[in-house]
């Protein structure tokens, strides 16, 4: 198996100021082709720290791959740290050089000193110009290892990795091909799961591996293998796959790797169904669920986020008497929500939350984490009561998980 380690170069990720979502997406692309990501590190902008991190990584992984710190200001210094550690000097590349100028022209930008330096790199590297950027890619030979620096900036790097990186390393080695098949299953917990796939999870063979992947009331299940036999290695992997699908059948959502929600759109879809959403404690969480995944819009017709108890009544039809009686979070509320947002929006399906999502907030007969969330279809109405803990956004995200999860139940028994 040919491995790989990621390093993310910069201050800003060690403080929580920027989260580093490149470690992931350049993870995920390298499994594709059959590289194995071994460790992930970060480290601060200090040139020891750097070459401490780059000594061991070049022990444990064949591929190194760096991100960050290639900026003009003084804080960037991994070209200067990577040829100290190369024991190499600097030069400056006349591409490089060329291509920043001409960056700099076309926005009719002024070109300073820093910007010039951009073109100084170690002397012994190979430049790969970033056509999005200054900053210029660095790919080193070391012994039997490569070790290439990129931009930390996400669309600079992917398109490094897309169009140079990712071709190159799969000519610089025989790579073997790595098969994942993924199981999503809801409304069952992993230890249960577990439970009732021991059987065949002990019949798997060395080389194939299952993993529980847990989150908010559901549980990916991935099946992992590689080879050098592609098509035998998919037979004897989904053969397996079958196997797990038929043990827990009642909780398994879709046989892919996709998100809860989207597994919902495609159901809906395929259906011809359409969708609308009334939100109070969730405050349009939902809904941004439902509409980061494309092609959303033929089942997703839209909905409200309404706080406020006149909200409720204008836009979603709830009567003053219910609010009155009842209050927001009660079951006859979240109930006119969902079937106000059938009527308002005339949708087939709706889903409505109405809860305390805290800190404060809470009484003693509803406390903070109480939500209740309601399902309707023209057919009918669905409530239901929950109680979370006291933590604000865990809560808003357990509603929208609570909440997608009931859409999936009502349309299960739909269909049976």
């Amino acid at each position: 198996m040919m491995l790989a380690e990621i390093i993310t170069i910069g201050d800003e990720i060690l403080i929580g100021q920027v989260v580093d979502t490149n470690s992931a997406w350049m993870a995920k692309e390298l499994n594709a082709i059959g590289i194995k990501v071994k460790q992930i590190t970060s480290v601060s902008d200090d040139e020891d720290h750097i070459i401490e991190a780059l000594t061991a990584a070049e022990k444990r992984a064949r591929i190194i791959l760096i991100t960050g710190g290639l900026g003009p200001t003084k804080d960037d210094i991994t070209k200067f740290t990577l040829a100290r550690y190369f024991n190499m000097g600097m030069r400056r590349d006349e591409a490089t050089l060329e291509h920043v100028t001409n960056f700099f022209k076309r926005y009719n930008r002024p070109m300073i000193e820093s910007n010039i330096r951009q073109a100084d790199v170690p002397d012994g590297c190979t430049v790969i110009l970033n056509q999005n950027g200054t900053a210029p890619c660095m790919w080193f030979g070391h012994g039997d290892n490569i070790i290439v620096s990129m931009p930390g900036v996400p669309f600079e790097m992917m398109y490094l990795m897309e169009e140079e990186i990712l071709p190159r390393l799969k000519k610089a080695f025989d790579l073997p091909f790595i098969y994942h098949k993924t199981i999503l299953t809801a409304n069952i917990g992993e230890s249960f799961l577990a439970q009732e796939l021991a059987g065949v999870e002990d019949s798997l063979p060395p080389s194939i591996k299952l993993a529980y992947l847990p989150k908010l009331g559901q549980v990916r299940l991935r099946l992992s293998a590689s080879g050098t036999d592609e098509e035998q290695l998919k037979k004897e992997v989904d053969a397996y796959a079958q196997q797990l699908v038929a043990k827990v059948k009642p909780f398994v959502v879709v046989e892919d790797d996709i998100a809860l929600e989207k597994a919902i759109l495609n159901i809906m879809k395929e259906r011809k169904l359409t969708l609308s959403t009334a939100e109070s404690c969730t405050g349009g969480y939902i809904a941004h669920l439902i509409t980061q995944h494309p092609g959303c819009s033929s089942v997703y017709l839209g909905g409200a986020v309404a706080y406020a108890y006149e909200l409720k009544e204008s836009i979603l039809g709830v009567k003053a008497s219910t609010l009155s009686e009842f209050g927001a979070v009660s079951e006859q509320t979240v109930t006119e929500m969902a079937l106000g947002a059938i009527a308002h929006f005339n949708t087939d399906y709706s889903v409505a939350v109405s809860g305390i999502a805290g800190p404060d907030g809470g009484t003693d007969d509803k406390p903070v984490g109480t939500v209740w969330i309601a399902v309707a279809t023209r057919k009918g109405v669905t409530a239901k009561v929950f109680s979370f803990g006291n933590r604000r956004l865990q809560n808003i995200e357990r509603s929208a998980i609570a909440a997608l999860t009931m859409i999936l139940n009502e349309l299960n028994h739909d269909a049976d």
